[in-house]
């Protein structure tokens, strides 16, 4: 398994990792020993996905049966958008600890810039009677001096972002004492962020891809949820160029399109309940894509068009003051 040495922490970071956004706990357990079983070292997961019970529970069974060692382990999580104030840090990090069952969480993310209002009964965002979600116009910027110090505690190894735009990262570098080690942000072939990564690559932020694969299991759930059209979300897997190269090189659509990134050292965290997937999409280090074939696919770039996560289905989020995809200077 190849990883990326992070700048701040000199953690080595899998470059390949098991997402685990919109799972049934049966299913997380499942696919958690699957991909253990096929040499996954690197979880990703968050508060709010409602999965850390369900991974814990298999990190424990692993660890206390001696096969595999906490040290060998890369566990990433976050802190939800309805706790981004300062004072409730610690509180949710000691959460996901807890349901974890680990002592130390090796990469712990800010999952958004933005922030709500947390409604203690639900544990959820706090929404208002009209349905829009009650907005909490917290600074970014205080709340990671407060993920600093989880750092300083031993809480956590290693912090980053989510979902932050350039500008705003580069404001959080500018007022930080221990830096973001990594941004995670949808990237996939159809939103390719080339300007982004310049960004990091200058600043030695490592880039975590979510949704690598267009997120094609996310299509009902949101249609459903939401009201999104089933058109928001493109079959990258089934563009003919990918399922060209597919064929070219004896490998599933989903290889190419992951290979793609990693060649460019882009963490991946595909999610997949799928034994056979789960096993495909970490079996990717027996070739490599010719460069006319990497140039191939970065023409598939739609830049923002491509853009399938925009965070709209929180009602009113837009007029967050950190809300990131304005145009405008946060």
């Amino acid at each position: 398994m190849k990883s990326i040495k992070l700048a701040i922490s000199g953690l080595k970071m899998p470059i390949v990792g098991l997402g685990t956004w919109r799972a049934q706990p049966e299913e997380i357990e499942k696919a958690v020993n699957v991909a253990l079983e096929c040499g996954y070292r690197h979880i990703d997961t968050a508060f709010n996905y409602n999965t850390e019970e369900s991974i814990g529970k298999v990190l424990n069974q692993w660890i206390d049966s001696g096969r595999v060692k906490r040290e060998e382990l890369f566990i990433t999580t976050k802190l939800p958008n309805f706790g981004n104030r300062p004072s409730e840090v610690e509180c949710f990090l000691k959460l996901s600890l807890k349901k974890l069952q680990l002592e130390y969480i090796d990469l712990y993310l800010m999952h958004m810039p933005f922030s709500f209002h947390l409604n203690e009964t639900t544990m959820a965002p706090l929404i208002n009677k009209d349905g829009t979600f009650s907005l909490d116009p917290v600074d970014f910027v205080e709340t990671w001096k407060v993920m600093e110090d989880q750092v300083k505690k031993g809480l956590c190894k290693a912090i980053g972002v989510s979902n932050f735009n350039a500008e705003q990262l580069q404001r959080l570098i500018n007022n930080s004492e221990i830096k973001p080690d990594v941004l995670q942000v949808e990237l996939h072939a159809y939103l390719q962020q080339k300007d982004l990564r310049e960004v990091c690559s200058r600043l030695n932020v490592a880039v975590t891809a979510y949704s690598p694969l267009g997120s094609p299991g996310a299509n009902n759930h949101f249609s459903t949820k939401y009201d999104y059209s089933l058109d928001d979300f493109p079959d990258i897997l089934g563009h003919p160029d990918v399922k060209e190269l597919a064929s070219k090189y004896n490998k599933t659509p989903g290889q190419i399109l992951l290979k793609h990134l990693i060649q460019q050292d882009v963490i991946v965290i595909p999610k997949s309940g799928n034994p056979h997937r789960i096993k495909s999409n970490i079996d990717l280090f027996n070739f490599n894509l010719d460069q006319a074939d990497v140039e191939r696919l970065d023409r598939l770039d739609r830049a923002e068009k491509g853009r399938i996560f925009n965070f709209m289905f929180f009602k009113g989020v837009e007029n967050h003051p950190h809300y990131p995809f304005k145009r405008s200077k946060q």
